[in-house]
């Protein structure tokens, strides 16, 4: 019976360390595991080894990539002048799947966070300084989440980059598409009417 085993409960428990992840969910998968061949849980663990070797973080944009600089950091067909920050490389790809960007990219991998001792050196701003500045960089865009944290973090950076005499905006946040005003929350919606813009 896996009920109270302990080697079952570190099975869960290691697949509970991935985000999204809830008890149930890494039960699911923890059994999965346990009712998988030999020869499909080491190709399984093989893959991983594999992928987390050959993957690495890009030199200029922090973003994840299997070649050195990343694909987006070596093309001239974007837009050099213009400069995307995010907090994780899952915002380049939700971008990137958007089609409406043709700029770099910068991820930061965090968000400035004093309480966690997250500083500006642990995101390595001191690197997005001198990229923008050394590369002629024209527009800086912020697109970090609409948290505190994000909030504090584009500020930082906002005033950190004026001196540099480069225009810096903000992404706009607001109601999703096919969403009901009365469904959404009070800060969401402040923010989409600050934000608005004209159309006409």
């Amino acid at each position: 019976m896996l009920l109270n085993n302990k080697l079952f409960d570190d099975l869960v428990n290691a697949f509970r360390t991935l985000p999204g992840v809830g008890k149930k969910t890494a039960e699911r998968y923890a059994l999965h595991i346990l009712s998988s061949t030999e020869e499909q849980v080491k190709e399984f663990v093989e893959i991983i080894f594999r992928i987390r070797k050959q993957i690495k973080r890009c030199s200029l944009c922090q973003d994840f990539s299997d070649t050195e600089p990343c694909a987006i950091c070596a093309s001239s067909d974007r837009d050099s002048n213009l400069l995307c920050i995010v907090e994780k490389p899952s915002g380049v790809m939700a971008i990137e799947r958007s089609g409406g960007y043709r700029g770099k990219y910068y991820v930061l991998n965090g968000l400035l966070s004093p309480l966690d001792g997250v500083g500006p050196e642990e995101l390595g701003l001191s690197r997005l300084f001198t990229r923008v500045n050394s590369n002629n960089v024209k527009e800086v865009i912020i697109a970090t989440s609409a948290t505190s944290e994000g909030e504090a973090t584009a500020l930082y950076i906002a005033h950190q980059l004026k001196p540099l005499g480069v225009k810096v905006t903000r992404i706009a946040h607001g109601v999703p598409m096919g969403a009901g005003l009365e469904l959404t929350d009070d800060y969401t919606l402040r923010q989409a009417i600050e934000g608005r813009k004209s159309l006409y």
